[in-house]
């Protein structure tokens, strides 16, 4: 039961198509770095918002830092998707398109759930959340797709034999 459970998320997530290699890695790891600083520092420099959290900012950072993690790898998959790879063939160009979808995405989510540092929101904390959001994304994207022009491997990442 285990094995199946196993082989059907490793299935939906995608985990047996893409070549795990050193360039995933380095362009992952940074773009999480990078995004959760923008986020520290758009939330807890620029917005002062991290005040305003009512229990430990140590775990409430922590947790950040694993979603960062969770972030930066979906949007590294959404940037080797098929769909993405068939019309846009720039990698520059392939991260801010992977950015603005899953930044969008994800702004909706957090808008749908309720979660917000503010009280009082209106249209124009809207939009500039939006903004933000999608801004905070497509930098991710742009380091994957500077990480797909400056580190080179011989072996394509996806591994699609069907």
């Amino acid at each position: 039961m285990a094995k199946f459970l196993f082989m059907n998320v490793e299935k939906i997530l995608l985990l047996h198509s893409m070549l795990y290699s050193f360039r995933f890695y380095v362009s992952w790891i940074v773009a999480a770095v990078i995004m959760y600083v923008a986020f520290y520092f758009w939330h807890g420099v620029f917005l002062n918002d991290l005040n305003r959290i009512t229990f430990s900012k140590g775990l409430f950072l922590g947790l950040a830092a694993l979603v960062y993690l969770v972030i930066s790898f979906t949007l590294y998959r959404t940037y080797e998707s098929k769909l993405l790879d068939k019309y846009i063939s720039h990698p520059m160009l392939r991260g801010v398109v992977a950015g603005f979808i899953l930044g969008f995405i994800l702004f909706a989510l957090v808008t749908v759930l309720g979660i917000s540092f503010s009280k009082d929101i209106n249209f124009t904390y809207i939009v500039a959340d939006c903004a933000w959001q999608i801004a905070e994304q497509v930098i991710g994207g742009l380091i994957i797709g500077l990480g797909k022009v400056l580190i080179f491997e011989p072996i394509p990442e996806l591994i699609h034999k069907n």
